[in-house]
């Protein structure tokens, strides 16, 4: 019996070691555009390491068009190092201030942006950097 509860011990710290070696939380830092706004990057990496998911979460976001000057989108971005940044979509913002978004990513140190955009499409992120997170 007594080697059975090891096992079990010895198996059950060994997920939870697993688990955080392929799971991160990063908290996104916002700046002056819109202070209160928060956010997180969750990253769920594949059993081979070669592929990522990224949960982008935010609260307290403000309304683009309440931003000053107004804008008309939020977009989130991914910058892996050294690279320019890919424009993953645009970020919709509930009433509740309230937004998340999901993609996948094979680059394993890269930065998460938050921008405010005056287009719906940028090929580019404006320097109206809502939110950031670096993932390392």
């Amino acid at each position: 019996m007594k080697r059975l509860s090891k096992l079990i011990y010895t198996l059950a710290a060994t997920l939870l070691i697993t688990g955080a070696v392929w799971a991160q939380t990063h908290t996104m830092q916002a700046t002056s555009l819109d202070p209160g706004a928060k956010g997180s990057v969750d990253i769920k990496r594949d059993k081979d390491a070669n592929n990522a998911k990224v949960s982008v979460k935010v609260e307290h976001l403000a309304s683009p068009t309440l931003l000053t000057p107004q804008a008309a989108e939020y977009v989130v971005w991914i910058q892996p190092q050294g690279e320019q940044a890919h424009n993953e979509g645009n970020l919709r913002v509930g009433d509740n201030e309230r937004a998340d978004m999901e993609f996948t990513t094979t680059a394993s140190r890269f930065n998460v942006l938050v921008t405010a955009e005056t287009e719906a499409h940028p090929q580019q992120p404006s320097n109206r950097v809502v939110l950031r997170a670096d993932v390392q």
